[in-house]
């Protein structure tokens, strides 16, 4: 599973969008976000479909699936009700 390039991060603008607004996340490159310096958020592309690598706590990563819309807002949803 690669990261996700250009096109699969067109892709996910809506769910980027939702993502930059909040305020204690920072995007460092396009779709590589952290929270006080450490590795937050980022996305990989794969024939199955689009995923985002999310760690809320602890030193792991864990993976969900962002393909639709619906899956992107369940994210959205997630991380806001974690308040990073």
């Amino acid at each position: 599973m690669k990261h996700a390039g250009p096109a699969a991060l067109a892709q996910l603008e809506p769910l980027l969008a939702d993502v930059r607004r909040m305020p204690a996340v920072v995007e460092r490159s396009p779709g590589t976000f952290s929270v006080r310096s450490r590795a937050f958020l980022h996305f990989h592309e794969d024939p199955e479909g689009l995923f985002a690598d999310l760690r809320l706590e602890g030193d792991d990563f864990v993976r969900y699936p962002v393909t639709t819309r619906e899956e992107q807002q369940a994210l959205v949803r997630m991380i806001a009700a974690a308040g990073p």
